[in-house]
């Protein structure tokens, strides 16, 4: 008999949403896991959806009524609380249940976009300098423009926008202060890297395997930030979505492809990753392979960049999502 499969996912709060675009994107997470459902239904699994809501207290008792074998877990942290995606994965662990993906450990640790970084940096891989700076902070800078100001933790593009990458003193003023100011009191500033850009799944845990790489390409007006914002995700309406595309597999010669696949599977297991994740990577001006960052359990929606990637590997979407899951359950199928 197939294991028994309960999904988790974060149900969204309404009407808590700053624009209808964030709304746009908290309503994809029910989507993809109402497509990853569909999926494995279509293999014959016993399928349960579990969606959570805050409090996370009440999150430990939801889950150990569970009467299944194995949680597909969707969940992405509660809004305005991404940390409590690692939380739910953790009290996963302390439960004893097994689950796919990584663990609270490694979301924690990405996450944290500074440490991550200094995480790259010791073990010889490149990335970006950054400084994790405030308001008050602004006079330390000490990186060369153009400079990217990111969220110190957030993902999915959250408070990226055109105006994120800063040529000078004032800009970076404004911009940090914005930052800081909507997501927690301090900002990500980061050397801005504007050469290709390309990202990568890899899939497995002790002998991890990379996807098919895919190129982000850019069709924007010449004074506008090549950049995947947070509009080029959720916004089909904006200039950034009708501008931006994912092609894979990459026009790339074998050694940048094999630079690519190596470092992937490098910081796979430099976060002790689990099941799936990916890496995002950007050429500089010396055509020298830069890592943007890690991120452990990434979108797997059938739109999504790691399904395209999985489609031109030869795996149908339901393949994919079983892969997953029976990685979770330490045994993989082709």
């Amino acid at each position: 008999m197939p294991p028994r499969v309960a999904i988790t996912y974060n149900q969204p709060i309404q009407p808590s949403y700053a624009t209808s675009v964030e709304e746009k994107s908290a309503q994809a997470i029910v989507e993809s896991a109402e497509a990853v459902r569909r999926a494995l239904l279509e293999l014959s699994y016993p399928v349960e959806m579990v969606p959570l809501l805050p409090p996370l207290e009440q999150v430990p008792d939801r889950l150990n009524n569970l009467q299944v074998d194995v949680v597909f877990n969707l969940f992405e942290g509660f809004e305005d609380w991404p940390e409590t995606e690692a939380a739910v994965a953790d009290i996963m662990t302390e439960l004893d249940l097994r689950y796919t993906g990584c663990t609270g450990a490694t979301l924690s640790l990405a996450l944290n976009k500074a440490r991550s970084k200094a995480l790259m940096e010791s073990a010889g891989i490149d990335t970006p300098k950054c400084q994790v700076l405030t308001p008050r902070t602004l006079s330390k800078l000490r990186l060369s423009y153009p400079c990217i100001v990111k969220p110190y933790a957030q993902d999915a593009s959250l408070g990226i926008s055109e105006d994120s990458v800063v040529n000078d003193h004032a800009a970076l003023v404004e911009k940090v202060r914005e930052v800081s100011k909507r997501f927690g009191g301090r900002a990500l500033v980061e050397e801005y890297v504007d050469g290709r850009e390309f990202n990568i799944t890899v899939l497995g845990s002790s002998e991890p395997t990379p996807l098919p790489i895919s190129e982000i390409n850019y069709s924007l007006p010449p004074e506008v930030p090549r950049i995947l914002t947070f509009a080029a995700k959720w916004d089909p309406d904006s200039l950034y979505f009708k501008g931006t595309s994912a092609v894979c597999p990459a026009e790339i010669d074998p050694m940048l492809r094999a630079n690519i696949e190596d470092t992937a599977i490098r910081l796979f297991r430099l976060f002790d990753c689990t099941g799936y994740a990916r890496a995002d990577f950007r050429l500089d001006k010396k055509e020298r392979l830069k890592v943007l960052e890690l991120n452990p359990n990434p979108d797997i929606s059938p739109n999504s960049g790691a399904a395209l990637q999985a489609s031109v590997a030869g795996m149908s979407y339901a393949r994919f999502i079983e892969n997953i899951l029976l990685m979770a359950m330490e045994t993989v199928i082709q």
